[in-house]
């Protein structure tokens, strides 16, 4: 079982104010190191001298880890001191950032971002979690928009226009460098703020055979979700062994958790709250938008584009601010008005469908300008989209199974979110090939369009030097390239346009779930037992 909180109302205290600042600046170390490989991918791979298969460790080591430290989160709250849990992971999170800062062995950084992954994934869960101990639940709303710009809006936005400026300006060095003055602060502040008082109740043993189960489950689907685009999915054995073990270890884990009658690691209790199970199905969702446009509008601005580290970052900077206002617009909403927290979810979905719309039309030929009011668009839809599904799974969860709560319910988000990047890569690589069989099969030398475009380009390239034969086989190739720039153009279209229709299946289907839980309620009440 987890602590139980004693209610506390501490809004006028100095430290509340440390408390709530502390956790603050510990998420965004995690922030900042999740999303480290964003940007920073070639420059790391220049200076391992790793092979793409290496180098994917990186990632994958981190999220299975994370994954893990999710999990495992709320048996550690049950027996440590939430706010020692928080501390000590921060305290992990900045050594291994600043280890990983000075050594371009690979093997250590893999050591170290699985440090880091499942120091991510355990302060998260027992920072949110004390800030529910801490506080009355009339105050969650602000307190939670607070949480989420460190665990949700910097990773989106505020984090890869840091590392794109560290990047261009210095070297990936300096992105775990950064992390360290931040953890130092967030645990100078969390020591001299104002711990929860906590009544520990008995807890349960370390499940011990849980934990191996969901580690090889988690751990599989990790590396599936990340690297089959790479492999063409189930072409290559590995992936399909490892989604056959991954997927045999998850149906064992869920026996012996059933078995271990409430003594495992997953509290089934949980599913018994139809809010959490609504909010939790959605969290997929949600994650798939979240990750998917995340991964979506930089990629495209680097690779269709040609921007720079920097400014591929900063592209999703402005849309920061428009994610704040619109976390505290919902919790000023909710904790003010009293609105209740699913009035603002159909419009994150709105918000989020049309902006994803506006960037289908892209082209090669757009700039920041062009895309910025789809990407403010989406920060606003985000915003109301995330306070509102995290209060709808929280707030009517007890103290003794919110911890498990919210490490479920951020294993859902950020499962949903590989899988999301996984289907928009997959669509992409798969697209660019069809595009441009289609292209170059209406591209071809008799046509008089293209000897238009070969003589005027020939003659061109010919007037600034170039010999005849040269310039010609020039013209050739640019055209190539135009050609494959243009099928990339329409394959990220395809994508953007994928993540809209996303939520037209999903809203109606999430709207029926509803709909049936609440049926299902009413006719099977829970009981007081």
């Amino acid at each position: 079982m987890t602590p139980t909180a004693i209610a506390l109302n501490r809004e006028s205290s100095t430290g509340s104010l440390f408390l709530v600042g502390g956790i603050l600046l510990a998420a965004l170390t995690e922030a900042i190191a999740s999303t480290v490989l964003s940007l920073g991918r070639a420059d790391i791979i220049g200076d391992t001298y790793a092979t793409p298969d290496e180098f994917a460790w990186l990632d994958i080591g981190y999220t299975a880890l994370k994954l893990i430290g999710f999990m495992i989160a709320p048996w550690l709250l049950s027996r440590i001191k939430p706010l020692n849990v928080v501390i000590g992971s921060t305290l992990a999170m900045g050594t291994a950032c600043a280890i990983a800062a000075i050594t371009t062995r690979l093997d250590l950084l893999v050591a170290l971002r699985v440090i880091q992954g499942f120091s991510g994934g355990t302060l998260l869960v027992a920072g949110q979690a004390i800030i529910f101990f801490s506080y009355q639940r009339s105050h969650q709303p602000i307190l939670q928009a607070v949480f989420a710009m460190g665990a949700v809006v910097a990773p989106a936005t505020i984090a890869p226009a840091l590392q794109g400026w560290l990047i261009d300006s210095h070297s990936w060095t300096w992105i775990y460098l950064s992390v360290v003055p931040l953890a130092l602060a967030a645990v100078g502040l969390l020591l001299i703020s104002e711990s929860p008082l906590l009544a520990t109740t008995t807890s349960r043993p370390f499940d011990w055979i849980g934990v191996l189960l969901l580690s090889i489950a988690l751990s599989s689907f990790t590396y599936v979700l990340s690297q089959g685009s790479r492999w063409d999915w189930f072409e290559e054995p590995r992936i399909l062994w490892l989604t056959v073990i991954g997927a045999a270890a998850l149906l064992v884990f869920l026996g012996q958790q059933v078995s271990a009658k409430g003594q495992g690691l997953l509290d089934f209790s949980l599913f018994r709250q139809d809010d959490f199970l609504f909010a939790f199905i959605v969290s997929f969702v949600a994650g798939a938008a979240l990750f998917g446009s995340a991964f979506l509008i930089p990629s495209f601005a680097v690779s269709v584009l040609a921007l720079t580290p920097t400014d591929a970052g900063l592209l999703l900077l402005p849309s920061g601010g428009l994610f704040i206002g619109a976390l505290l617009v919902a919790a000023y909403l909710m904790q003010v008005r009293r609105i209740p927290p699913f009035a603002t979810v159909p419009f994150g979905i709105l918000m989020i469908m049309a902006s994803m719309w506006m960037l289908s039309g892209s082209t090669s030929e757009s700039g920041a300008n062009d895309m910025m009011a789809a990407i403010l668009l989406r920060g606003l839809g985000l915003g109301f989209l995330f306070l509102s599904i995290t209060l709808i799974a929280f707030s009517n969860l007890g103290s003794r199974n919110l911890a498990s709560g919210i490490g479920l319910f951020n294993t859902g988000r950020q499962l949903g979110g590989l899988m999301g990047v996984a289907a928009l890569q997959t669509l992409i690589d798969h697209n660019v090939v069809a595009n441009l069989a289609v292209l170059g099969a209406n591209v071809n030398a008799g046509q008089p369009a293209v000897i238009e475009r070969l003589a005027a380009t020939t003659a061109v390239l010919t007037a600034k030097g170039l010999d005849p034969a040269s310039a010609s086989r020039a013209a050739t190739n640019l055209l190539g390239r135009a050609v494959s720039g243009q099928a990339t153009v329409v394959a990220f279209d395809t994508a953007f346009n994928a993540v809209a229709l996303l939520f037209v299946v999903a809203a109606p289907v999430l709207v029926g779930i509803k709909i049936g839980l609440s049926k299902y309620r009413k006719r099977h009440p829970i009981s007081e037992a």
